[in-house]
């Protein structure tokens, strides 16, 4: 079994959609963690917030397997891939990690740049792995985050009523 983070974002009918999401991958891979989600301001366009999350789980499907789940979903949810790449979207599924692989292709990149860009991604993949190592810089992701500058990323905690690890721990 391989253990893989995915990030999740949406900002069009983003509950529903960020809900669905959650459904479309219990239905492939049956046990997520989830983390908390977190409303963030549009990176790179004037756009709708966005509300972010990374979940965790297992699979037996390789990396490339895995991307074609989530491309699959991401179209089920009516992502317009026509648009630019920062642009509003209905859903964005990014395998974030694969084990401890670094994959660079033409489809995959793992680990994804996002993870120490944007605290969109390292603070919802801080909150459910928080010891686990980057495969590159061999940090653990709260000790990323810890050093993060986040400073000009607006990102903000929210009740979105999903079970958090905590919850699924008791």
């Amino acid at each position: 079994m391989h253990d893989i983070y995915i990030s999740i974002g949406s900002n069009i009918n983003r509950s529903t959609n960020i809900r669905s999401s959650i459904e479309a991958l219990k239905t492939i891979f049956k046990t997520l963690v989830i983390s908390p989600v977190y409303e963030t301001t549009a990176v790179g366009f004037d756009g709708q917030p966005f509300y972010n999350l990374v979940v965790s789980t297992k699979t037996l499907l390789s990396a490339d397997e895995t991307h074609q789940c989530l491309t699959k979903i991401e179209n089920q949810h009516q992502r317009d891939r026509t648009q630019a790449k920062f642009s509003s979207r209905t859903l964005d599924l990014d395998l974030l990690l694969y084990d401890n692989l670094i994959i660079q292709t033409k489809a995959l990149q793992i680990p994804r740049d996002e993870i120490i860009k944007y605290a969109f991604v390292l603070a919802p993949l801080a909150d459910i792995a928080p010891e686990l190592k980057h495969p590159v810089y061999d940090q653990s992701y709260q000790q990323l985050w810890d050093e993060f500058d986040g400073s000009s990323q607006q990102i903000k905690l929210i009740n979105f009523g999903l079970p958090t690890l905590d919850e699924l721990i008791k």
